[in-house]
Formats: structure tokens, C-alpha cells, sequence
């Protein structure tokens, strides 16, 4: 497998209280709005170990939420903001856990050891994960409790990055069963229609749905570097939106709430800097401006900010600005290392290449 995950212990951004909008392209399609209502969760070692934490949007209240061997990462929220499924590695055996949104009530959902990478459905009855409980990584999906625990790929290859459709009918993936190399895949919510929709020379990876469903984010390797592209669900119309020689897919993407911008991480500046550009590529913009610094992982906050990772302090902290890059803000201020994951609409975490 050539993927390897950047942050394998960062954890996790903010329970949103979203509400649907306008016309519903698909049925059940939640579109969110911006809100002030919700709450920041994220990952430190602040205590010895890593455990995940609480905070307000401003930085307050910064509540511990666990305290077991292990530690936490790739927290996750319900839509609604009421239930966390996270992952704690005990000693390198990884299994899915969820709480409440308060720390409380907190269940082991699997116990194979190897299972990661959790992602709710978007009616959050369901949540689909990677375990390689049979030899390989496979897709998993599994009921909110933790029963009924199915396998939905079978082969030899690898599975990785399982992404629920905004509307909860499909599951994008990526998987190495295409001669060694990394393309994306479709499949229906049960696994069946299982079909390839990039057959590309280079890699494909981190699919990324846009919020309505109609437009799929991915990073390729086609063009000689790691470019975005945007594509059909079906893998037509695929198109490159960065079109830069520096590496522009080595962090993290993602949709704003309106699908008209994407944030992004490049080293087009020689360093790591957040970036934003229009959905079709237009007007990309430095939103950071840290030469000495890194910046990673951008992620929309519910409240319209970029919630992101740097180390400009000297250790990790996570700092939110406003989406023109104004309005700058330590949120963490922490001698330790303060990382987080992300949770946009129907989508949160990442397995992605580096």
C-alpha cells in the first residue's frame, strides 16, 4: 500500500447542529448552514497521554472527554451533534469506540484490533470503517451500536478512505485492485455495483464529496504531482483545479458549506500554506503567509471560519480564521501538541497520502 496517514493522532473537529436549505438535490440530502451552535473536538497530549477534548468556537471550556490506556484520534460527530465515534490504538490494537457528545456513555463498538477510520452515515444509524480483521484492509459497515458488522469489499487488494454520499445511497473508496495502484471506486450503501470511476495511470485518492452530492473531490498523481481534481460521481467530467508544478494535494481539501470554494494545502510557497480557491479552480489565494511555519489540514468550521493546524508557536496548535484569512485566532494556546480531524457535513477524518 503506498498510503501512508500524515496525522495517524489527530482527532477531531465540531459537532454541528445543521439544518437542511432550500431545494433538496437528492432525497434525504441534508444541506447544512452556517450556525454558531456547536462545539470543537480535537486531540492532545496535554495529560501524558492522547485524549480528546472539548471546546467552545472561541477557545473555551476546554473539557477532557477521555481517560483510558490508548490513545484517541479521528473523532467523529453525528450531524446533529449528539454522538462521537472515535479510535483508540491500545498498544497498537485499534478499535472503533463512540460516547455522547459529552464524554459520556462511552461504548467499545469492535474488538478485532485492527479496525479504524470510522465515518457515520449521514442519518448516523450506520458507520463505515476499514478493518483488516481478515488479512487486508477491507470496507466494513456496521449499525450505530456496533452490530451487525459486514464486510462489503472482498479482495486481495487494499481498501482505504470510505466516504458516504451526502445522501447516504452510495460509499466512494479508494482500493489498489486495479493492478497495484490506487484508483477510486463506487458502491451502493450495501456494498453491491462495486465500479472503478477514475482508471487513471497515476494514483487516485481522497475522494471528497461535494455538499449536494453532484461534484467528487480527489488528489491524482496523473499530471507527474499531486494535483485536485474535481469529478462526476460516475468519474466523468474529470477536472484538474490546481494545475500547479508544486505538490497541491500533500494536505488537506474540503468544500465550503455552499460548494463555491475549496481551501487547500500547498508547498507552491516552498513551505506547507493553506490556500483558497474558487470551486472551478479560479482565483487561488495564500491565506496564511507563514514562510517559517507549517500549516496544515483546513477544515470549515459550521460558523463560516477555516479551523487549521500550525506550528508557528513552536508546537501544534489549532488556530480559525475567517475564510479570507482575517480574524486569526490561537484557540488551544497549550505547551503541548493540539491536533484535530474534521467533520463537514456528512464527512469527517482522513486516510490520505504523504
Amino acid at each position: 500500500m503506498k498510503r501512508m496517514c500524515r496525522w495517524g493522532t489527530m482527532a477531531i473537529m465540531a459537532g454541528l447542529v445543521l439544518s437542511g436549505c432550500g431545494q433538496t438535490p437528492k432525497p434525504n440530502l441534508v444541506i447544512p448552514r452556517e450556525t454558531p451552535d456547536y462545539k470543537i473536538y480535537f486531540s492532545s497530549n496535554r495529560d501524558g497521554g492522547r485524549e480528546l477534548f472539548r471546546m467552545d468556537p472561541d477557545g473555551e471550556h476546554q473539557i477532557r472527554l477521555t481517560n483510558s490506556s490508548g490513545s484517541k484520534y479521528f473523532a467523529v460527530v453525528t450531524l446533529d451533534g449528539s454522538r462521537v465515534v472515535y479510535v483508540n490504538n491500545d498498544h497498537g490494537k485499534r478499535d472503533i469506540y463512540s460516547m455522547a457528545a459529552d464524554g459520556t456513555d462511552q461504548r467499545q463498538l469492535t474488538h478485532t484490533g485492527t479496525d479504524e477510520f470510522p465515518r457515520w452515515s449521514p442519518d448516523k444509524k450506520k458507520i463505515v470503517f476499514i478493518s483488516a480483521r481478515d488479512g487486508n484492509r477491507e470496507v466494513y459497515v456496521m449499525n450505530a451500536d456496533g452490530s451487525h458488522q459486514t464486510r462489503l469489499t472482498r479482495t486481495e487488494a487494499e481498501e482505504s478512505d470510505a466516504k458516504w454520499s451526502p445522501d447516504g445511497t452510495q460509499i466512494a473508496f479508494v482500493s489498489t485492485r486495479a493492478n497495484g495502484d490506487e484508483d477510486i471506486y463506487m458502491m451502493n450503501a450495501d456494498g453491491s455495483n462495486q465500479r472503478n470511476i477514475t482508471h487513471s495511470p497515476g494514483l487516485d485518492w481522497n475522494p471528497f464529496w461535494s455538499p449536494d452530492g453532484t461534484r467528487i473531490g480527489f488528489v491524482s498523481t496523473r499530471d507527474g504531482n499531486r494535483e485536485i481534481y474535481t469529478m462526476n460521481p460516475d468519474g466523468s467530467d474529470p477536472t484538474n483545479l490546481t494545475l500547479n508544478p508544486a505538490d497541491d494535494g500533500s494536505g488537506m481539501f474540503t468544500w465550503s458549506m455552499d460548494g463555491r470554494s475549496l481551501p487547500f494545502v500547498t508547498i507552491r510557497d516552498g513551505n506547507r500554506e493553506i490556500y483558497i480557491m474558487n470551486a472551478d479552480g479560479s482565483n487561488p489565494r495564500n491565506l496564511t503567509h507563514t514562510a517559517k511555519a507549517e500549516e496544515d489540514d483546513p477544515v470549515w468550521l459550521p460558523d463560516g471560519r477555516i479551523l487549521f493546524v500550525t506550528n508557528r508557536d513552536g508546537n501544534w496548535e489549532l488556530y480559525a480564521m475567517n475564510k479570507d484569512g482575517s480574524g486569526l485566532v490561537n484557540l488551544t494556546h497549550n505547551p503541548a501538541d493540539d491536533m484535530r480531524s474534521l467533520v463537514t457535513y456528512n464527512e469527517s477524518g482522513l486516510d490520505r497520502k504523504n
